[in-house]
């Protein structure tokens, strides 16, 4: 993904608004960016699927753990637009690219 192709982390954070919404059958009002996901009852089949999708969607490959460390739809954004922005972690490396 190319630096000027890269979203602004509110329209990540729109988006994982929406897929969170979706996976909950719940209004997208009724998701808040700073409430843990924990609370709205995502468990791990949800992460897996929301992980899923947004590493097809932003070429990223994102671990089970990164769920705890960025429990809320707001880290979780900034986490996924820093991804795209920085240098990767080895263990989250953007899908087709090697670790430096």
């Amino acid at each position: 993904m190319t630096a000027d192709a890269i979203p602004p982390t509110e329209d990540i954070q729109q988006w994982l608004t929406e897929r969170v919404a979706h996976y909950l059958d719940r209004a997208i009002a009724d998701i808040e960016p700073d409430v843990p996901l924990a609370e709205y009852g995502v468990d791990s089949v949800y992460v897996a699927s929301v992980f899923g999708e947004a590493e097809e969607r932003y070429g990223v490959r994102l671990e089970p753990a990164t769920a705890w460390d960025h429990p809320t739809v707001e880290a979780l954004s900034k986490h996924l637009h820093s991804l795209l922005v920085l240098p990767a972690a080895p263990a989250e490396v953007p899908v087709g690219r090697a670790p430096e």
